[in-house]
């Protein structure tokens, strides 16, 4: 019976140095701080390009945008094939972003390359639309019990873990501005699935 008793909450007057996720020495940031912060940053070259030919003119966003084709090439998500006659061809684009940290301070420049699946017919080119992720419920579920338990959770991201899904047969456009000019009436055939398809 004993076991199945509230476990009492333990309090610390002081809270613990190895949980505290920012710098000790930053300090309180307040609003003066922050329009200052924001007078001063907003006129950086940080700012995210709306399209491809204005990021192609950085070597950040280049680079950036070399980073998200090589994680395609290592998890085999595509392979380039003659344009097929009888099959619809989906465009591509790319989306920037910039990632900050918790002052906003830019760190990492992202470029995501995205399908534009609203051109896919359903019966045609889809059968059917899900998201390969967990159910918010399931999540609260494993949280509840990972609390009752007292297990430790630890969080992590994992890059492109989107393109573990397979499909079946598309084809989208070589990406803009890394078109190969060599073979140029060919298309990449998706082995995986690319962010949004249908």
């Amino acid at each position: 019976m004993d076991s199945l008793a509230p476990r009492a909450w333990k309090h610390y007057r002081s809270h613990p140095l190895d949980q505290i996720l920012t710098d000790l020495n930053s300090g309180v940031q307040t609003r003066s701080k922050l329009k200052i912060f924001c007078a001063f940053y907003a006129f950086l070259s940080n700012i995210e390009p709306k399209n491809v030919y204005k990021a192609l003119v950085d070597s950040n966003w280049i680079s950036a945008m070399q980073e998200e084709l090589h994680q395609f090439e290592r998890n085999k998500v595509w392979h380039l094939v003659p344009k097929p006659k009888d099959r619809t061809i989906v465009s591509t684009k790319w989306v920037f972003r910039n990632k900050l940290d918790e002052q906003g301070i830019v760190t990492r420049n992202k470029a995501r390359l995205v399908v534009q699946g609203y051109n896919q017919e359903e019966g045609i080119d889809y059968e059917e639309t899900f998201a390969p992720v967990a159910r918010i419920e399931a999540i609260r579920v494993l949280i509840a019990f990972a609390a009752h338990m007292e297990f430790k959770l630890y969080q992590m991201d994992v890059k492109s873990a989107f393109f573990n899904g397979y499909l079946k047969e598309v084809y989208v456009m070589q990406p803009p501005g890394f078109e190969n000019n060599e073979l140029s009436n060919h298309v990449f055939k998706l082995n995986k699935a690319l962010y949004g398809l249908k």
